[in-house]
């Protein structure tokens, strides 16, 4: 029996996309470059590299992987960085070691060239919020009458996702990972982004209900999101994304979307 569950497949999406991409960037003069700064081996901080460089290559962009040896060296990576007309955009790859940092560090990069969009200032809206409105208006999923569930309050998802839909009126709550999470089962849409394997149980979810999830964590180096196998079982709901290739595919997508739109201003 074929399942009526509709399936929030972010790489369908990003393929029409990248070939507009690519398309784009053939315009070129002079190839537009992203530097990424990292300073951990974290088996998922790794993987999402070595796949912003696949894509990069994909669409004729240049990546830089810098790895920092210290805080010190991120801040005059970002300095350096800022003022070089070669670099159209700069990520700072998080987490960093020293997460009570981040927030100093990501204010450093300059606003044209934050396409990542994780300072207060920057040009851009936070890639990954941005891939979640992405995916959801592309499925045909309706925002304006639901009851929206933030699970999370990160930088890169919820913090930005509430703000964007706080400022759109809608009807939005947010929680963290230590809030009750049986009150989800009240939600229309849930979006968890807490990096927490299996945070969100069957048990918290409605029938009908549409389930995202944008989280990620290495356990037993095996990459794993939010959502519980179980809610994946479930035949009852209205929408949900996939194990792999959700909301990472079009993350992806919009950040190499805010890389290009930089270096037209060059």
């Amino acid at each position: 029996m074929v399942s009526k569950v509709k399936v929030l497949d972010g790489r369908e999406l990003a393929g029409f996309i990248k070939e507009r991409q690519a398309g784009e960037v053939r315009g070129f003069s002079r190839k537009p470059t992203l530097l990424i700064i990292r300073d951990s081996d974290n088996p998922v901080i790794l993987k999402y590299v070595r796949l912003k460089m696949q894509y990069g290559e994909d669409i004729g962009i240049s990546v830089i992987d810098y790895k920092a040896n210290s805080v010190a060296d991120i801040a005059e990576k970002i300095a350096s960085a800022n003022k070089d007309n070669a670099i159209s955009g700069i990520i700072l790859q998080l987490p960093i070691l020293e997460k009570e940092k981040t927030d100093t560090l990501t204010e450093m990069i300059l606003p044209s060239k934050d396409v990542d969009g994780l300072s207060s200032h920057g040009d851009f809206d936070s890639a990954t919020a941005t891939a979640i409105l992405w995916l959801l208006a592309g499925y045909g999923i309706e925002l304006s009458d639901a009851k929206i569930a933030l699970v999370g309050r990160g930088k890169l998802v919820g913090a930005p996702l509430f703000k964007i839909f706080t400022e759109s009126k809608y009807n939005v709550e947010m929680f963290h990972r230590g809030s009750d999470l049986t009150k989800l089962v009240d939600f229309d849409i849930i979006i968890s982004a807490t990096g927490v394997p299996g945070l969100i149980k069957s048990e918290f979810i409605k029938p009908g209900a549409v389930v995202v999830d944008a989280g990620t964590a290495s356990e037993d180096g095996v990459i794993k999101g939010d959502v519980s196998s179980k809610v994946r079982e479930r035949e009852d709901l209205l929408a949900i994304t996939p194990v792999i290739g959700g909301v990472g595919p079009l993350t992806i997508t919009c950040l190499f979307d805010h890389v290009i739109q930089a270096a037209k201003k060059v």
